[in-house]
């Protein structure tokens, strides 16, 4: 083996899976240069300072290739070690572990430097027990039984602490208008109608000791429909007094006739205590917390004495009432009794809190201030509930109510849309505009890059998910916990495994930890990606990329005469993960650990998996190219929902719902019947065609039945990755040869990589026919497909295929004479250069080529997307007038080339280390 393979890669450990039509070596896997030197199983915690308290934490843990799954695991750190609940993610094809979920007890492990080993530790505290009827779920943490339906509106039906009833009937509520009030013209009344969740079904998924894990699923009916399909989860810890609900939505209606109102989840706090000995509860910004009771006894004409009015305001029990000066506690029926209390977050600057004694009374306003944490609680001395609801102000326009607080039970309301908010309006923004054929859809495309046609651009089959968090507690917290509890919603609590076990254990593919910014190449790469990743986080606050629907998303393009991102422009505007953009912001996370990324990415991933693929519908499964809607576009392909894009946050986080929507991925083939992603290419007026084509050139002739055509980058490259990560996360083989059909056929193609794309047999999985013809396009490459790529090779060796793929990265953007001479056609479409330049620095180490990573070189350090930006210079700031509000600006920023230069370093800065190392960098 040459210096330059040796500084490269060492083999693996255990040798990847053998097809058993096949002999030659799988591609050389990429390892750390000495994964002897970190330690298996470690892990820390993301904000890297260990948290106050917690209520429970559950992650991933990855392993090298040969490790066998333990009976049992434990958290080793501080001194001690703690059981820990575990189970299996993935496996590597030799069928050994490679990634193993764990959940440890509320405040276990705060410590810095932590360990997952083989092992039994310390039990927990209080462990989750289980217990199930036909009727009904029960799950018990020390003294605090949650009884979950299975049927009905009452998800929680009750919530007891030491046998007492503190929370009650917790469910979903919906309100929706069926035409909207910003076009009434006074002929028809509008009518508000109103829907509860209804339970279909509820199965445990998992049943402690330390976790216990409860999903419901349902719709939401009245108004004589049922509509809005929803399902969560519900999550306990063993020595938490909390829930933790994962919620999950689907917009189902008509756009033109459902206008969503209000979204909630509300429950009942039974309320027995003295007035004076009740309390309300919300949190503001930066730990301010707003504690009030329902029967003041501070600020009257007479003093109850300072002993009444300290209880009080800590939320104690006051003094016996026979203690209380009798000109006071005789008169104490005439001081008002506070009923309802509202927080109102109608965007990301500001929220206001108001209050009045109940129905038919007016409002007080009572406070505001910037971001509100998203935590209320209502109860009294002898028990109460909290409840918050992640990225709250982010989430905006949303809300906290407490009503009916000075009766005999209080109603509490988390409203993930509130109802007094304008309606949502998710109808298509223009006309046809002169748009209704494919011609003119072209036409359309060109100026404005937005790929229209009518009745494509639709909202149906979107989704949202939020998180909520229950707290049942036996008397109204200190202000102390209560801050922290809402610093633990802004933040919550997160384990990970360390950056350096993650590489150790040779997962994800292609990358190593980031090394410092400074003189040299390699600092200079360095000190550039750091920079777009601090302008692009930065830029979510400055141009507030917030919203129900909006937020975890980035846009596309900027305007630089505006001074704005191109929000209003066709294609231009929101990005939908175009080019890649959530895996490069977890390949960043990988490299650096930085905690503000990886809640970036999770935000993203959350965002991208959710609004901008179809859930439900005649596109299911696919996903919407970019646009002024993240649902608008015509395009509907998967190379958007692609699970590439969540299998990073799903491993690192052992996300239960992340892991749904990748498995709701693997047959979404069967979608390209009713949408044919190439329709438009060939209709054009005046030249004019969809920019970039399709990747491949379409048949002449109508494919037959149970045939459809498929990009290799952009379609099958995504439906490879769900495959993978289902063959990995189940073990059963079917999944796998599903990905070897594919290779093996593509590899017999005259063509192969080149032609672009081929006809696909949708029951066999294999392509059928064509490739006969050289077909480039840009796209193909940049979807995650590499980098799926770069994990499979070290997976399955089938050496035709192989040899096919190298080929295509080594020549992608080889000079036209070479590219000529290889596939006898011309190259045109070889857009990217830079961002190929991993390709062919790939090919360099695995054909153990020099000349060839010198050119994959030049290609990395010539121009980006942007022709002639200058990838050197950092931002500057834009001031009022010329802006509304102070706002930094990056010369020629195109989202695109961010995140596509940023995985070409990823990946370059391990593949090119040798001419960097020779260079002095």
């Amino acid at each position: 083996m040459s210096d330059w393979s040796r500084r490269t890669f060492l083999m693996s450990s255990s040798a990847a899976l053998a097809m058993p039509s096949t002999g030659a070596p799988a591609a050389k896997p990429v390892m750390p240069a000495d994964p002897d030197a970190v330690t298996p199983g470690a892990a820390h915690w993301l904000e890297a300072v260990p948290p106050e308290s917690h209520e429970g934490v559950t992650w991933g843990q990855p392993w090298p290739r040969g490790t066998r799954m333990a009976r049992e695991y434990r958290l080793a750190g501080g001194g001690d070690t703690q059981a820990l609940q575990s189970w299996p993610l993935a496996w590597w094809p030799d069928g050994s572990i490679k990634w193993t979920g764990h959940a440890a007890p509320a405040d276990a492990g705060r410590t810095g430097a932590l360990r997952v080993e083989a092992g039994r530790g310390h039990a927990a505290l209080g462990a989750v027990r289980l217990r199930q009827t036909a009727d009904a779920i029960s799950v018990s943490v020390d003294e605090t039984v949650w009884t979950i339906g299975r049927q009905g509106s009452a998800i929680i039906r009750t919530a007891t602490r030491g046998g007492r009833v503190v929370m009650r009937d917790v469910g979903l509520t919906a309100t929706a208008l069926d035409h909207s009030q910003d076009d009434d013209d006074g002929r028809q009344a509008t009518r508000l109608l109103r829907y509860a969740g209804r339970i279909a079904r509820a199965v445990v998924e998992q049943d402690g000791p330390i976790r216990a894990v409860v999903r419901v699923e349902g719709m939401h009916q009245g108004e004589g429909e049922q509509w809005l399909p929803f399902s969560l989860r519900l999550y306990f810890h063993a020595g938490s007094d909390s829930v933790r609900i994962v919620h999950s939505l689907i917009f189902d209606g008509d756009p033109a006739h459902r206008f969503v109102r209000g979204l909630g989840l509300e429950g009942e706090v039974p309320m027995a205590d003295a007035l004076p000995d009740r309390h309300v509860r919300f949190a503001g910004q930066d730990g301010g917390l707003w504690a009030e009771a329902i029967r003041p006894l501070t600020g009257l004409r007479r003093d109850p004495g300072k002993a009444f009015r300290q209880a009080q305001t800590e939320g104690r029990a006051i003094p016996p009432l026979a203690t209380m000066a009798p000109a006071v506690r005789d008169k104490l029926d005439y001081i008002p009794a506070w009923g309802d209390f509202r927080l109102r977050q109608p965007n990301a600057d500001g929220f206001a809190i108001t209050k009045r004694t109940g129905p038919g009374h007016g409002w007080i306003e009572v406070d505001g201030g910037g971001r509100a944490a998203g935590l209320g609680y209502v109860g009294g001395v002898s028990g109460g509930v909290a409840f918050a609801m992640q990225d709250f102000w982010q989430r905006c326009p949303v809300g906290l109510d407490v009503s009916g607080a000075a009766g005999d039970a209080a109603r509490f309301s988390l409203w993930y849309h509130a109802p007094d908010a304008p309606a949502m309006d998710l109808r298509f923004y223009h006309d046809t505009m002169g748009m209704a054929d494919y011609a003119h859809q072209n036409l359309g495309l060109d100026i404005t890059y937005e790929d229209f046609e009518p009745g494509w651009g639709e909202a149906t089959g979107i989704a949202r998910t939020t998180e909520f968090r229950l707290w049942a507690l036996p008397a109204t917290p200190p202000r102390a916990r209560l801050a922290r509890m809402a610093a633990q919603t802004v933040a919550p609590p997160r384990i990970v495994p360390a950056n350096a076990t993650i590489h150790a254990a040779g997962v994800f593919g292609i990358w190593d930890q980031a090394g410092p910014s400074g003189p040299g190449l390699r600092g200079a790469i360095e000190a550039r990606a750091t920079r777009e990743l601090d302008f692009y986080i930065g830029q979510v606050d400055q141009r507030r990329w917030y919203g129900f629907w909006n937020y975890g998303d980035v846009m596309h393009s900027y305007d630089g005469d505006r001074h704005v991102w191109r929000y209003d422009i066709g294609g231009y505007a929101w990005d939908n993960s175009e080019l890649s953009t959530d895996l490069w912001l977890w390949y960043a996370y990988l490299r650096t650990g930085r905690a503000d990324v990886f809640r970036m990415a999770e935000a993203m991933t959350r965002h991208t998996s959710e609004v901008d693929v179809y859930h439900l519908g005649r596109f299911k499964g696919f996903g919407t190219r970019h646009g002024v809607q993240h649902w608008g576009d015509s395009s509907k392909q998967p190379r958007i929902s692609n699970a590439a894009f969540k299998r990073i946050f799903y491993y690192i986080a052992a996300d239960e719902r992340c892991g749904d929507l990748m498995h709701a991925l693997v047959d979404c083939d069967q979608t390209l019947r009713n949408v044919e992603i190439g329709r438009k290419v060939e209709a054009r007026l005046d030249g004019s065609r969809p920019p970039g084509g399709t990747g491949a050139v379409l048949p002449d002739q109508p494919l037959p039945p149970g045939q459809v055509f498929v990009q290799f980058g952009t379609v099958w490259g995504p439906l490879v990755a769900a495959w993978m990560t289902e063959w990995e996360r189940t073990r059963d083989p079917r999944w796998r040869d599903r990905i070897v059909a594919g290779m093996q056929s593509l590899a017999a193609l005259p063509k192969q990589w080149f032609a672009g794309g081929a006809p696909f047999d949708l029951a066999t999985k294999r392509f059928v026919g064509g490739g006969d013809r050289v077909s480039m396009s840009h796209l193909n490459g940049v979807f995650g497909v590499f980098e799926t790529m770069a994990e499979l090779l070290d997976l399955l060796d089938v050496p035709a295929y192989r040899e096919a793929w190298l080929d295509y990265c080594a020549f992608y953007n080889a000079p036209e004479t070479a590219f000529r001479a290889k596939t006898g056609d011309v190259g045109k479409g070889r857009g990217l250069t830079q961002a190929h330049s991993r390709f062919t620095a790939y090919a360099a180490v695995q054909r153990d080529d020099p000349l060839l990573a010198r050119r994959a070189w030049a290609e990395f350090n010539g121009t980006g997307d942007r022709a002639g930006r200058d990838q050197r210079k950092g931002t500057y700031r834009i001031m009022p007038p010329a802006v509304l509000n102070p706002v930094d600006e990056m010369d020629d920023v195109s989202t695109n080339d961010a995140a596509q230069w940023g995985l070409a370093a990823t990946a370059n800065l391990v593949l090119l280390a040798p001419l960097l190392d020779r260079a002095g960098a």
